[in-house]
């Protein structure tokens, strides 16, 4: 099928006709294939000049001129090199970014149609920076004297404001309450498309973060992207758990080509119980501790979309090594998680049905290792009211619980007060986590039937979904069995409307407790969400 000449790179100057391609059959500089070449007469002939043409039947020549040039050019092979990247319109940009950029790409073709494929992937790389208002690239012959060359010309027009700013108000996956965040970003500082940003979130009652950090997509002799923050983030879990975390710390991004990333977590870290009510398992966790982690993601997503995916598959793996400074407060752990999704779609409504497992685990290593908890943060935590089809990379949510609302739960000092206190929310026990985590969901999305939904992108989903956690460490695992563990599960189901806009993403849903146990924090009935629209 032939392509369209709209999807096509530039071809020579503005005003200049379109060069002259050779035909596979011959390297020979001579033998062009002409466009249309009137041919030269020494001799005089008396008659009148023709009529110039309207501009509307000039247009409709050039056009079919153009549709004719590119039928040969996606039905035949036709060889050609690249001479030369000329690079025009940055003033701070530095060209060594965007030759790194797009060389490779370009240089590589040996025929005009890899050319026409490198180009527009050269463009994509470009945009990704984030840093330019427009890229243009124009493919133009080479010097005469190298005939089968050609030139591209990359002409890319620089943001006039590099500071830009974004604010919201969003639920997160781990949040109770509404959480306000706020970014400020600064871009191409230096002209290697170096990121300067930071960013404040807080959430009511729960958690707050205050970040800084830059990253570089390439700089000098450095292949892969460079990246660094500092953060400090103080987070408060006294109605789950009964603790509040506070860490400082830096991450570096060590690695990120593909899809490999690879970075170096370090952070100083405390637990405090100010309530003075937390569990055994608790109190014996509250301190200082050292975080030292070498972290590792792959990730595959050839979804069409992360927010409302109707084919295509994802798989993610994470894997979490800590403790690698020698420091006796240095947690030492191992934690590994797999997230798998697949997105079938049904051909009507734009309905599709996505499915998804995701699992963890995490324990302690180093000499009696068997018989030592596992770090508490570093534990899974299940609940909380955010989609499981967004929420990509680990075991995290059960529609219909709350936060931190299922697994392993011990009762707090006091409790009895605590639930004799009908202004507390508290159930009297703290939610400890699990060393073994396993959630499943199944979703089906459809669009409304009305034409005004369907253009907003509002649209219908039900579900089903499922989780466990369960204790490994300190020799729980000879306790533990297939069915003991398959009794563990939780599950709910429901139905919602889903409404995204260019601010939020927001989802009402009505769920229904299938299977909780005693401790539980599960509750039929209406749910609120709202998340990032990215």
């Amino acid at each position: 099928m032939p392509a369209s000449p709209d999807s096509y790179p530039h071809f020579g100057q503005p005003g200049k006709p379109i060069p002259n391609i050779p035909t596979p059959e011959s390297d020979d500089p001579e033998d062009f294939v002409e466009i249309e070449e009137e041919e030269e007469t020494d001799d005089f002939v008396e008659e009148e000049e023709p009529e110039p043409m309207i501009p509307d039947a000039q247009m409709h020549m050039d056009r079919t001129r153009m549709e004719v040039l590119f039928q040969r050019l996606s039905s035949e092979r036709v060889p050609v090199r690249v001479h030369d990247v000329i690079i025009k319109g940055n003033t701070k940009t530095k060209n060594s970014l965007i030759q790194s950029e797009v060389e490779d790409l370009l240089k590589k073709a040996t025929t005009f149609q890899q050319l026409l494929r490198a180009a527009g992937h050269a463009n994509a790389r470009l945009q990704r920076l984030d840093i330019f208002e427009s890229v243009n690239i124009t493919l133009d012959t080479g010097p005469p004297e190298l005939p089968g060359t050609a030139n591209v010309i990359v002409e890319v027009s620089e943001s006039t404001n590099p500071l830009t700013g974004d604010i919201g108000l969003f639920s997160k996956p781990k949040a109770r309450s509404w959480s306000l965040e706020g970014s400020l970003k600064l871009k191409n500082l230096y002209g290697y498309g170096d990121l300067w940003d930071t960013s404040v979130a807080y959430g009511w009652g729960q958690a707050s973060e205050v970040s800084a950090g830059f990253s570089v997509p390439k700089f000098k002799a450095f292949p892969t992207p460079l990246t660094a923050r500092i953060s400090l983030l103080s987070q408060d879990w006294l109605k789950f758990s009964s603790y509040k975390e506070r860490a400082f710390g830096t991450s570096l991004g060590l690695v990120s080509s593909g899809n490999h990333n690879l970075s170096y977590d370090l952070s100083w870290r405390t637990l405090t119980d100010p309530s003075q009510m937390s569990s055994h398992t608790v109190r014996r966790q509250l301190g200082h501790g050292l975080l030292s982690a070498l972290k590792y993601t792959f990730k595959i997503d050839r979804r069409d979309s992360p927010l409302r995916p109707t084919r295509g598959h994802a798989f993610v793996s994470t894997t979490q090594i800590g403790g690698l400074l020698p420091d006796f407060r240095s947690l030492r752990f191992i934690r590994q998680e797999f997230d798998l999704r697949y997105a079938v779609p049904l051909g009507f409504y734009r309905a599709a049905l996505n499915v998804g497992i995701s699992s963890g685990v995490v324990f302690p290593w180093g000499s009696g290792f068997l018989n030592t908890p596992s770090q508490l943060p570093e534990r899974f935590f299940m609940g909380g009211n955010s989609s499981p089809v967004c929420t990509l990379g680990g075991p995290t949510s059960v529609l219909g619980f709350k936060a931190r609302g299922l697994g392993p739960a011990e009762t707090r000092r006091n409790a009895e007060e605590n639930l004799n206190d009908e202004s507390s929310d508290s159930s009297g026990m703290d939610f400890i986590g699990g060393d073994l985590a396993v959630t499943a969901f199944a979703d089906f999305s459809f669009d409304l039937p009305l034409r005004m939904f369907r253009e907003a992108g509002i649209h219908a989903h039900a579900f089903a979904c499922t989780g466990s956690l369960t204790k490994l460490t300190e020799n729980a695992h000879r306790e533990f069995s297939f069915q003991k563990f398959r009794e563990s599960f939780r599950s709910s189901a429901g139905f919602g409307i889903i409404v995204p806009t260019k601010l939020f993403r927001m989802e009402v849903n009505y769920c229904y407790i299938l299977k909780q146990q005693e401790h539980d924090r599960g509750k039929t009935g209406v749910q609120f969400s709202f998340s990032s629209p990215l």
